[in-house]
């Protein structure tokens, strides 16, 4: 038998360099979602895992398996090196595939008995998905939610960021969902996050905090592709409010510095999906701005005439207000207003 660890065994040994996960799935399937801060060295790659599936389904078992064995063979000294340069860095290797059969298995057998610590997930990600599902709620019921509202470039997260520097207890919701939340909130950072990947990464954020107070900012139910799970909505609904203000001019440069890295491409699509509500005379303008590298020009006018408005339109009760002049000095602000 393989050694098998369940996950609910491993998760504080993660916390150690000894231990280390190791997700043996295709590419594909690494970059939908994973285990937060596994390490993908997969067995096969995208295209040979669908001929393995193929034969399997319509050929036979013992066909698949020779397709999959002729393929790792060609793979196997460049993934043992791999695994060797990992093996210098963590004691442990734990391998996961998507339900902790074959592919995993297989890998472990084979350092096993080459005298490799290496230990099979039980149940695979399969069985991690189900425990985050599980835990999730569990982690997530006591917190209370001091909640960062503000207009468009006011800087809420570079201050989230601050806090976090600090020691503050934060859930970036954003971070988790990898989109920032509006019709430009992709533009820059890939793909957004799956619904299990953004799950998995709200557990991270919260299964470790140092209390029951937690700093995160305002959000629509749906952030990018991922949908806010509803016991978190409702605290956040039912949170500490708190508006952050700041300058016309400095929101301009927060939307510089966050949106404008050699991603036109990006910015005129996401400009392109405004003009329903814009118009098409006023989007032809903004893309020929965003041509001619005149991007603050365009960052002015959408925050005044399309994004202040939306923001004005849902009023919340705040409890306390700040400027934010400088990130630091924001946080510190808060932390001496709440964190007694």
């Amino acid at each position: 038998m393989y050694p098998d660890i369940l996950y609910s065994e491993l998760e504080d040994k993660l916390k150690t360099d000894e231990y280390v996960l190791i997700d043996v799935r295709t590419p594909d399937e690494y970059a939908q979602e994973t285990i937060p801060g596994a390490i993908n060295v997969p067995l096969f790659s995208n295209e040979e895992r669908a001929i393995v599936g193929t034969a399997y389904k319509h050929k036979s078992v013992d066909e698949a398996k020779m397709i999959g064995v002729e393929a790792v063979a060609k793979r196997l000294p460049e993934m043992f090196k791999t695994l060797l340069e990992i093996n210098k860095k963590h004691k442990h290797l734990v391998f996961f595939c998507a339900r902790g059969g074959f592919r995993s298995g297989s890998v472990v057998a084979f350092l096993q008995s080459l005298h490799i610590s290496a230990l099979k997930l039980q149940g695979g990600y399969k069985a991690y998905r189900a425990y985050v599902n599980e835990r999730l709620p569990e982690v997530a019921k006591d917190i209370e939610l001091i909640v960062l509202y503000g207009n468009t470039g006011t800087g809420k997260t570079q201050v989230l960021e601050a806090l976090k520097r600090k020691g503050a207890d934060v859930l970036d919701l954003e971070g988790c969902a990898n989109h920032r939340g509006s019709t430009l909130g992709a533009v820059g950072l890939g793909e957004p996050n799956t619904q299990k990947m953004f799950e998995a990464l709200l557990y991270e954020e919260l299964k470790d905090r140092k209390g029951n107070l937690v700093f995160t900012e305002g959000e629509s139910k749906r952030i990018g592709r991922s949908v806010i799970p509803e016991y978190i909505f409702d605290k956040i609904r039912d949170g500490i409010h708190v508006e952050v203000t700041a300058p016309m001019d400095i929101r301009v440069e927060n939307i510089v510095g966050d949106y404008v890295y050699e991603t036109d491409h990006e910015l005129i699509e996401a400009l392109n999906h405004l003009r329903k509500r814009l118009g098409n005379e006023r989007i032809d303008h903004y893309i020929q701005l965003v041509k001619e590298d005149d991007y603050r020009t365009v960052a002015r006018e959408l925050m005044i005439d399309y994004y202040d408005p939306m923001y004005e339109h849902n009023p919340k009760n705040y409890v306390f207000r700040v400027e934010n002049l400088d990130p630091k000095k924001t946080a510190k602000v808060l932390l001496d207003k709440f964190i007694k």
